[in-house]
């Protein structure tokens, strides 16, 4: 582990003098070079996030990359080297105060950032953020905490290259994720992938912060912010703040869109839009960045979130550090002793709702061309509700899984049981499709207790397929297969239809979701009776 303090030693050319701050995936330092006669920053990277034997090749190319970006509005990198097992960058050295401290102040004092203010630090930050997209390096981890607000007036983005560097994804653990799921884009923090349109997004969200004073979008735990970005409508910023210009809330709701294609492709234009909105909100825009706050405490603040730490009175608001252990807090499940079934409940709570999410967008990504064919309509990326994800109950979902199990043992058994007494054994022999029937109603009653419109197209594709081999079977007319076989395609076809329609529902899908499961598995359970009751009385005239 990286010692609690490296205060007084030497790192290569380079004496520790104090620490600066702490992040989530460093320490940072304020350093001497003597041959220079000037201060500089040193980050020193957790040992425990570096244990891989492909770690140092990834921080030399990564560092060689980030050190090679030249830009007023991106933190100079100068160095970068180890020394036993410590790894660490040396930066300059950032006067001012971080733009996290920054909005902690207005907000604790009640006010809100001038828009002047606000536009001048988001040019200058996509400024930077354009020309490192134009050298092929993405942030990764955009936030308040890694925007500086220097003394000599600029907004400057800092870490830059950190969380690839310890994240890389072609040289990294399998399934790491790391950042801050607050100010993470949709697709990042799902599916780990990321391109310049997410960083324009974790700046949306910075955006919106800065004009409302808050994130659009928090909960209690990783999984459940996630969620909430995938999933829940943005809160317009107007309904937090009646004063925020129009064009202004234009902007952010464009920016954040959760499809990266309805973004803004490119900072450039998003910086473009935001000096539109501007201007025809009449805004002027501050030629440089003040520090004239009494309540500010300024000091030498580093490449690093945390050095107002301890004025932050909110600690919601404080806890945004970079999580390198995001993938692992999100897939793992809370573990309990049998006197603690709460937790356990929590447990089943959070696989649901996890088991929810990869279903719901991988079906929306898996159709979204058969929905441009079938409407001409793109399918949305989100599916706005008014059902929370608190809604989806554990004990729900254990009830549909048993009730599924429980029905078609139930059935097969009793048939089994009547065919071995009366040695008629009809129902097998001609009402066998009860058994997709059977399973149509428990996915059926899993579609309600997940609350997912997405399930009514294996629902629908199985029950309606039960309907038509029990014509045939019961009938025993399997000729006419040969002219009513467009049936099954056009059955795929409708399920398909319909459910893409009731996905497009702009409130209330998965409330449709649960009560369709519902009244689907009360047919599919009868559809049961009914094939088998038909299939016995056919036998005996057979």
């Amino acid at each position: 582990m990286t010692p609690a303090s490296l205060e007084g030693q030497t790192l290569g050319k380079y004496r520790v003098l104090e620490p600066l701050g702490r992040g989530g995936m460093a320490q940072v330092y304020r350093a001497y070079h003597p041959q220079l006669d000037r201060y500089l920053a040193v980050k020193v990277l957790r040992s425990d996030l570096v244990d891989e034997k492909e770690f140092l090749a990834r921080f030399q190319r990564e560092a060689r990359s980030v050190a090679g970006l030249r830009h007023p509005n991106i933190v100079q990198i100068y160095d970068f080297d180890t020394q036993n097992d410590l790894y660490y960058m040396v930066m300059e050295l950032l006067e001012g105060d971080t733009l996290k401290a920054r909005l902690n102040t207005y907000r604790t004092r009640g006010e809100r950032m001038p828009l002047g203010e606000l536009v001048k630090i988001l040019s200058d930050a996509l400024d930077g953020l354009g020309y490192a997209h134009s050298e092929g390096i993405i942030h990764r981890d955009i936030k308040p905490a890694n925007l500086m607000l220097t003394r000599r007036g600029q907004a400057v983005i800092t870490d830059f290259g950190i969380a690839q560097i310890v994240g890389g994804t072609a040289y990294t653990v399998s399934g790491a994720l790391m950042g801050t799921l607050n100010y993470m884009a949709p697709e990042q923090g799902l599916e780990n992938r990321c391109d310049a349109r997410s960083d324009l997004y974790s700046m949306g969200i910075v955006f919106y912060e800065m004009l409302t004073g808050k994130p659009p979008f928090d909960a209690d735990t990783p999984l459940a912010i996630l969620m909430k970005h995938l999933n829940d409508p943005l809160p317009l910023p107007r309904q937090v703040n009646p004063d925020i210009p129009i064009s202004f809330e234009r902007v952010a709701l464009k920016v954040l869109a959760k499809n990266p294609d309805d973004r803004y492709q490119s900072a450039a234009e998003m910086a473009q839009a935001l000096q539109q909105a501007a201007a025809e909100a009449g805004v002027g825009v501050a030629a440089s960045l003040s520090f004239d706050l009494p309540e500010t405490a300024h000091g030498s603040v580093a490449v690093i979130s945390g050095t107002a730490r301890q004025s932050i009175t909110d600690a919601g608001f404080a806890a945004d550090d970079t999580d390198a252990q995001l993938a692992s807090r999100l897939t793992a499940a809370p573990v309990s002793s049998p006197a603690q079934p709460a937790n356990i409940d929590e447990a089943a709570k959070a696989f649901a709702t996890a088991l929810r999410i990869r279903l719901e967008t991988g079906i929306q990504s898996g159709l979204t061309s058969a929905t441009a064919v079938i409407s001409g309509i793109p399918l949305p990326v989100a599916v706005e509700d008014e059902t929370a994800e608190e809604d989806i109950k554990p004990t729900g979902i254990l009830k549909a899984v048993w009730g599924m199990v429980g029905a078609f043992l139930a059935v097969n058994l009793a048939a089994a049981t009547f065919g071995a007494m009366t040695h008629y054994w009809a129902i097998y022999t001609i009402g066998w499709p009860i058994e997709l029937f059977l399973l149509g109603l428990g996915l059926s009653l899993l579609m309600s207790a997940l609350a997912l419109i997405w399930m009514f197209i294996p629902v629908g594709i199985l029950i309606g397929n039960g309907f038509i081999l029990a014509f045939y079977a019961i009938t025993n007319q399997w000729q006419l297969w040969g002219y009513l076989w467009p049936f099954e395609p056009l059955l795929i076809l409708v399920v398909v239809g319909v459910t893409l329609w009731l996905a497009r529902r702009p409130g209330g899908s998965r409330r449709l979701a649960r009560r369709l499961g519902v009244l689907l598995a009360a047919l599919a359970g009868f559809s049961v009776f009914i094939v088998g009751a038909a299939a016995n009385i056919v036998g005996l005239f057979r």
